[in-house]
Parts: structure tokens; C-alpha cells; sequence
């Protein structure tokens, strides 16, 4: 399971990148995605990303809208706006710097192994 902290850090980019990637979702869409792509290992509670998503919006990031699709209960439907891709761009640069990094020193770690 993946660290709390990490996760925590990481979930603003994890969201817009979502977002970014597959276009508009909602809530629990967005939280199955996301135990999809890390196979189990980040779970995601409401009660932890409906702020991230309320915070994001009140910054420009995204955008919501409710949608009632045919035979479905209504449901707010997140987008990512073009502030929003910016801040991805940036984002997405920092991290894959600190990735950079990590792998230059686990990679130090297993030649002195």
C-alpha cells in the first residue's frame, strides 16, 4: 500500500492527469481509476477526494457540471481546464525531475550492491 503522505502529495497531479487523459469524470469514476492504475495499491476515500476536487475547482483547475445520464443517477461530472493543463505541464516537470533523481540513486544503490 502506498504511503499516505506520498499519495497525499501526489493526488492533484494523479487527478488532472486523470482528467487530462480519458476527459471528463466523476467522483468514483475517478477513484476506481486510480485503483486501477496503481493495481490495488492507492484507495482513495470520497471523503478525501471531494475536497481535492472542491480546492482545484475554486483554483480554475477544473471545471463541474451535473449530468444525469440515460438510466443513471445524477452526478457531477469534473473537467480539466486549460489553467488546469498548465498546471499539469509544471507539475508533471517537477516530478519527473524528483523521478530522475530517484532513479539515478537506486541505481547507484544496486551497483554498489
Amino acid at each position: 500500500m502506498a504511503a499516505k503522505a506520498l499519495t497525499g502529495a501526489s493526488a492533484q497531479i494523479i487527478v488532472l492527469s486523470i482528467l487530462a487523459d480519458g476527459g471528463e469524470s466523476y467522483g468514483y469514476n475517478i477513484i476506481h481509476r486510480v485503483e486501477q492504475l496503481s493495481d490495488g495499491e492507492v484507495v482513495w476515500a470520497p471523503g478525501s477526494l471531494y475536497p481535492l476536487l472542491h480546492r482545484m475547482k475554486a483554483d480554475g483547475l477544473v471545471t463541474s457540471r451535473w449530468l444525469q445520464p440515460e438510466g443513471e443517477r445524477r452526478r457531477r461530472y469534473y473537467a480539466i481546464t486549460e489553467k488546469g493543463h498548465k498546471r499539469l505541464k509544471v507539475e508533471r516537470g517537477e516530478w519527473m525531475s524528483v523521478h530522475g533523481i530517484l532513479l539515478k540513486l537506486w541505481s547507484a544503490e544496486v551497483s554498489v550492491a
